[in-house]
Parts: C-alpha cells; structure tokens; sequence
C-alpha cells in the first residue's frame, strides 16, 4: 500500500468514526529502584490499541488521548505496574515511572479482553514461557506442564499425556491452540495424544480453576492454552532453532521457527521431527514395550499488516505415530501379543484478524478467530486398522472490546463451534455424534484505587444429536471374592466367544442451556502486595462420550456405559435399559483466596481453592465384569463392516470391569503455594507445593488423585553459564477410592545445564541435562498405566538451541 493508498484510507476511516478525543503524546522513562533505566519495557494505554517499548535508555514516546489514563508497563524481571496519570491537552512529557523487581517471572495471557496474570488477576494463571518453557518441554503436552504449580499429569506410558488441574482432566479441561478449540479426541481417552506441540510453541497458558467464561462449558476445570506465532503480527526477522538427543529412549528432536516479511506482508513457518524408542525404566523387565513414537509436523502461515491492526492465515499439518503400552491382545507370551499402535493425523486452519479503532467513541478493538480442523486417529494392530476416530471441528469466534466507559475496560464474545465425531471399528466405544454449540460472553474490569474488579458472564446453547445410539444385549457377571485381582492386566483370553448382540437403536437429541457466572476483587493493600478474592459459578454439559458411551475402551481397561443408559436387576440379572431421568447439568460452585508478594528480592503466590461439583459425571464401578471378542483379518485385505473369511481371522476374548457414567456430589479442595528468592544477581531459590483433595460427599476419594507434591528448584546464572537443579517429591497416595490401590511416594532429581555463546552472529545455547538422576522407581497415581509403565529410569540429554 502506498502512502497516496494509506492517506484515502485513514481519510476515510476518520470521516466514518468520528473522533473521541485529541490524540497528544506521552514522552516517558522507565527506571529501576536505583535509578538505573530499564530497556524494552512495554508501554501500552488501556484507552488505545499502541504499544511501544523502552530504547536502551528506558525512554518512550507513545500516543495519548488527553485526560485522565491508565497506564500499564511490563517487562521479565518485574512486577507489573498500573498507574493512573493526567494527560494536558498539550502532551505530557518527562514523566517517570518506576519498577520493582520480582522474583516470580510474570507473563500476561494475550487476546484476553481483562488483565491475566499470575501476580495481578483474581483467577489464578500460570503462564510457561521462555527458557523455562525450552527446559520443561516434553513429547506430551501433559508432561511439559507438570512442573507448573496446581497442574500434574495423568502420564500414559510417555506416549500420551493429559495435563491434570486442581485434580481436573478429560472433558473438564480444555485444551487449545491460540484461543481455539485443538480440536482432537483426547478429552475422550487418555491413550489418545493431544494434538499439539510444545517445542515450537511461545508460551502455554493455564488458566486454573472454571475458565469458563473464556473458552466455554468443557473448561469447568481450567484451561491448557498453546500459543505460536502461527499468524504473524509483524515482519521482523527472529526465530528459533533446536537439535536435542536423549539416551533413556533413544530420542532424536529438530524443530525450527521463523518469522518474517517485507512491506505490509508477514510470514511465518515452523516445522519439526522427532523419533524414540521404547524407554528404559529402573525395574524389571528394564523397558516399556510399545512406548515408541515418530511426530512430525508443520506450520505455514502470513498476515497482511496496517495500521489498524491486522489478518492473517495458517495451515498446520500434526502427524504422530505412537505405541500404546498395554494395549495388546493374545497369548500370555510376548511373543504372541500383537502390538497396538496409533497413527494422528491432524490438518488445522486458522484464520486471525485484529482491527483497532483508537478514536472510535465505543469500539476499542475487534478479534476475529476461526479454526478448522479435520482430524484421524487410526488404532492398528498386526498391520490393521482396528478402530478408526474421526472428528471434523469448526470454530469461530468474535471478540469486541469496548473503549473504556466511565475507566471499565472489557468487552463481549460471541462463539460459534460444531464437532462432527466418529468412530468404527472393534473398541468405538462411542457411536457418531454431532454437537453444536452458540455461547455470548461478557467481561469487565475496573480499578478503584486500591482495588481492581472482574466480572463476566457467560451463556450457551449446547446440542449433542446421533441417530445410531445402540442397547447392546451384555451379558454380565459377578466374580467372587478373591477370583478376581485388580492389580492384573484386564486383558484376559478365555478360549471361547461371547456374541454381543444390539436389541435397539435410538435416535437421541439432548440440549443443555449452560450459564457461567464470575467475580472477582483484587486488594492492592500495600505497595507491592495483593489479596485477591474470586467466586464463579460454571456450568457444563457432558460430552457426547460421557452420555452414549457403551463398549470397550481399552485404553482405561473397561467395558465404559454412559449416563443415557440406567442399570437395573431383574431376578438376580443384571441389564441396562434406556435411562429416562432428564440429563442434568454439571454445575461448579468455586472460590479462589489468593495472597501475593509481588515486590522485592523476595515474592510469593499462596492460593487456596473450594469447589463443589454438583452432578458430576464419573465411571462408577458396578463390580460387574463383560466379555467382548473382537477379531482381526490376518490376510491381505481388510473390509470394515462387511463379512470376512474366517479361516484367515483370529478370535480373541477379553474381559472387563464394566463401569457406569453415574453422577454425585463432588467437593474438591486443596492449596498451591509459589514462593522465589533472588539471592543475589546470580542466584534464585524456589519453592512450590500444591495439594488437592477430591471427594464425593459421602466422603468416598474419587480415583486417580493427585499426591500432595513439593518441589525445590535452584537456578544460578553467571559469565554466560546456566545452572538449574529441581528436587520433586511426591508422597505416597493412599486416599484412594473402591478397587484402587494405593502409590508409593518417590523423589525426582533433575540436573540442567546450558552455556550461552554466539555462533554466526547468532546467540545459541549449548545445553545437557539430566532426568531421574538417582534412577528412581516412580509410579504415577494419576495414570491409568501405572503398574506396567512407571516413569523412564535415568536420561542423559544433550541439545544445541539458537536464536536469530
């Protein structure tokens, strides 16, 4: 666009949107306790849309409407400041502003319309970014965030991980990719990976607690949020590089990401490879068999950039292809199981605009998001496909923020999201679905001197539809006392068939009208300290999983029922039947206490959380085991749903606890606690705990909850040398719910160092690590696979990493 094109632009522009106020100029500095100016602090005006940051002598020059502005300026290593100042007509100039440090490392959560963070919101964020991020990263989304105070992880034989909050995960956690839905089938099994990548990620965002408000009914638990730079928001040349080996499981990983352009176009592509072995672990027989995987992807994307924001386009190709321990049939010999592995498949488009209206009298600013994502899970075993997961996803949303009324800055949402799911094959445990859903959204926020306020507001349309619900004929039976041992594999082979038969087929359309409700104050009661109170009440209809489920889910090993189905006992006989009491919402009663030290060599962050779950849906155990056969074609051709030669296939007869989707009460409460201290320029400490306890009303624990976790970290940085030591224990579980055993404690060391150099005039990191330095035995409560699969045993890693 030329500058003749850009003039008639802004001409016309200005002669549609009136002007609110004379834009002046703010001139500032931006310095430290001692005085000492600070370089590439952001600088940005909650009344406009134009950030700027600080030149090496902390100075900034920055649009400014005249009268009364708040202003907020951040940058790594501080505390983030808020002021209101006093804008005359003519400009202001000369103003200086002063930063505190902090130890805690605080990023905001981006494209949010109320400020998120964790040291000045009243919902509890924690933001990974960064170094941190580089050093935390894993091939599991879950496993990266585990190190985050409040998240764990539900650990599926390092192939598959769910990020676990406040003792959260599944349907109640949503993940997304830049504010959109990911759009996988993760939430549905947790031998299913998530379908995105850490490694060429900016940061990952984890809202703790109902986040609701944000991203809708399936995040009543939180919200794992994975930001890139996937649409591009200018054309500076930077990126990023990586070459990293580990020895536990022969791991190979290069990744890169760049961004760049010319005139008003931006690009963006970024891509990786990565391959492993099975992994050792510190016990008999020394390896987890099947736990092998090959990821590769890509990202290309490009923005038109102007002056009033910008739009922009990105195609991603996710392509992973895992094993799955334990999911094996066949003799009790190894060498007569048949592997089980599952091959991703995932193309996403994203669509992202941003246009802002510094001058309009109401409109701040207007996002645009759109996702559309076309996904394929294969499960194949000897060679074949055994199950086949599909889910075409669509997503839209609009964002509007308004220019800031009376000093409330916030805005509304409009969302608009489809899922078409199916699945085929032995172990579709879920017939075909369809849900849509329609959600508006509004948030606030305003300071009151000391004191900030947040509020939003929330209310969907949600309806799940399948015209192919089938009431199999099961037959089930008991096991007597002592016949049956949970600890064994629930893969057994019994030598003869059970023929499953299907009595009716139903069409089934539920609708759900979810309201999300949110407020919170945060109490600035001394310079450099908050107290922040948040209360929500969420709402959240069950996933089509959770509501027509009937049939065998290796993965978790049972035969899984949901809540449309009611079991019922006729003569000593044990059947389901079509349930006819109305679906209810799962409804969240939650409050946040939040404490926070935010100044000084020394911050910190206690929270305290209660959450009552009322109607929540979980897999009840009926003591009840089912048989199911499934075949498999071992000629050359493989015809779904059609007859086969059964010369050519091999029967084989599992058995399985059959578990029911029920509802109950559910209390769940706990703390985390985050506290750091820079020692000195080179040296920091940091201590973190989190602890949850959750449990139905009568008191029963609900099963796979998180142990009570502390961790100790040490990082001291010196002449380009970087030092990092965590110390995590884990104490032993034994709260533990019906048919659950009980989970030792253990204690992970990990070592990590890196030596910063440059290399082509590039700044690159030269860095080795080490995992599980003692070579503990580590069992994951939370996993489904923790007898068969504890954590790997001793990792030696080495990796090169540049930035340009």
């Amino acid at each position: 666009m030329n500058s003749y094109q850009k003039t008639k632009l802004a001409l016309g522009v200005a002669a549609l949107m009136p002007t609110f106020a004379n834009a002046q100029f703010l001139h500032g500095i931006v310095v430290d306790r001692q005085n000492q100016p600070i370089a590439n602090a952001n600088i940005r005006l909650e009344s406009g849309n134009a950030q700027v940051k600080t030149d090496q002598s902390g100075r900034f020059k920055l649009p400014a409407n005249s009268g009364e502005q708040e202003i907020h300026i951040f940058t790594k290593g501080y505390a983030h400041l808020h002021q209101n100042i006093q804008v005359p007509a003519s400009g202001l100039s000369n103003q200086r502003f002063e930063l505190s440090q902090s130890p805690i490392e605080v990023i905001d959560v981006v494209a949010a319309p109320v400020h998120l963070s964790v040291m000045e919101s009243a919902t509890p964020v924690t933001v990974l970014g960064g170094e941190t991020l580089r050093r935390q990263q894993a091939a599991t989304l879950g496993d990266s965030l585990e190190k985050l105070v409040g998240v764990q992880t539900n650990f599926h034989g390092n192939v598959a991980s769910t990020p676990i909050i406040r003792g959260l995960s599944g349907p109640r956690v949503m993940i997304a990719k830049n504010g959109l839905d990911v759009g996988d089938v993760s939430r549905t099994g947790p031998d299913h990976s998530i379908a995105a990548e850490a490694s060429t990620s900016q940061q990952i965002e984890v809202l703790r607690g109902p986040a609701t408000l944000f991203y809708g009914s399936g995040a009543i638990g939180g919200v794992v949020n994975v930001v890139d730079k996937r649409v591009p928001t200018n054309n500076q040349t930077t990126g990023e590089w990586s070459l990293e080996h580990s020895t536990v499981n022969d791991k190979n990983l290069a990744n890169f990401n760049v961004t760049s352009g010319w005139n008003n176009i931006a690009v963006y592509a970024d891509g990786y490879w990565r391959e492993s072995d099975s992994y050792e672990i510190p016990v008999e027989p020394g390896i987890v068999e099947n736990s092998q995987e090959e990821s590769d992807g890509f990202t290309l994307g490009a923005s038109y950039l102007f002056d009033q924001g910008y739009v922009g386009v990105s195609v991603e190709q996710f392509n992973r292809e895992y094993g799955i321990p334990g999911h094996s049939h066949g003799g009790e010999h190894s060498d007569e199981a048949e592997s089980v592995y599952a091959d991703l498949e995932q193309t996403q488009v994203q669509v992202l605009s941003e246009l802002n209206f510094n001058n309009h009298p109401l409109i701040k600013k207007v996002s645009t998001r759109a996702a559309f994502t076309d996904y394929q899970h294969m499960e194949i075993e000897n060679g074949q496909v055994g199950t086949l997961f599909d889910n075409q996803n669509n997503e839209i949303k609009l964002e509007i923020e308004h220019q800031a009324f009376a000093h409330w800055h916030g805005g509304m949402s409009l969302q608009v999201k489809t899922s078409e799911f199916s699945a085929v094959g032995d172990e579709a445990f879920t017939p075909a679905s369809d849900t849509d859903a329609f959600a508006l959204a509004f948030m606030e926020e305003k300071h009151f001197d000391e004191f900030l306020l947040q509020l939003g507001a929330r209310v969907e349309r949600v309806e799940i539809s399948t015209d192919n619900l089938l009431l199999p004929s099961l037959d089930m039976h008991e096991h007597d006392d002592g016949e049956h041992d949970d600890s064994d594999e629930h893969s057994h082979d019994h030598g003869h068939e059970h023929d499953e038969t299907v009595t009716r087929v139903f069409d089934v359309e539920q609708t759900f009208t979810p309201v999300s409700l949110s407020t919170g104050v945060v109490w600035k009661f001394m310079p450099g300290y908050n107290f922040a109170v948040s209360l929500s009440h969420a709402e959240r209809a069950p996933s089509a999983a959770e509501l027509m489920s009937f049939g065998p889910h290796i993965g978790t090993g049972s035969y899984e029922v949901g809540a449309l189905f009611e079991l019922v006992e006729t003569k000593g006989e044990h059947s389901f039947v079509l349930n006819e009491t109305p679906i209810e919402l799962e409804t969240s009663q939650n409050i946040d206490l939040t404490f926070r030290k935010s100044e000084g060599a020394l911050g910190f962050v206690f929270n305290a959380f209660y959450n009552q779950v009322d109607n929540y849906y979980y897999q009840k155990t009926t003591g009840l085991y089912a048989e199911f056969s499934h075949d498999h074609d071992h000629g050359d051709e493989h015809d779904h749903g059609d007859e086969h030669d059964h010369g050519d296939e091999e029967a084989h007869v599992d058995e399985l606890p059959v578990y029911w989707m029920a509802t109950d009460d559910v209390i769940l409460k706990g703390f985390e606690a985050q506290v750091a201290w820079q020692a000195s320029p080179a040296l920091k400490l940091t201590l973190l705990s989190d602890y949850v306890s959750a449990e139905l009303k009568n008191g029963q624990p609900l099963p796979r909850t998180p142990p009570l976790r502390f961790v100790g970290q040490v990082s001291y940085s010196a002449f380009g040398l970087n030092t990092d030591l965590d110390i995590t224990r884990y104490q032993s579980q034994d709260d533990v719910a019906p048919n659950e055993t009980e989970t030792d404690g253990y204690t992970l060391v990990n070592l990590h160092f890196s030596y910063d150099l440059r290399v082509f005039e590039q700044e690159t990191s030269l860095y080795f690590s080490v995992k599980n330095l003692t070579d503990t035995q580590a069992r994951v409560h939370s996993s489904y696979l923790k007898e068969l699969a504890p954590r790997p045993g001793r990792d030696f890693t080495i990796g090169l990493r540049g930035y340009f």
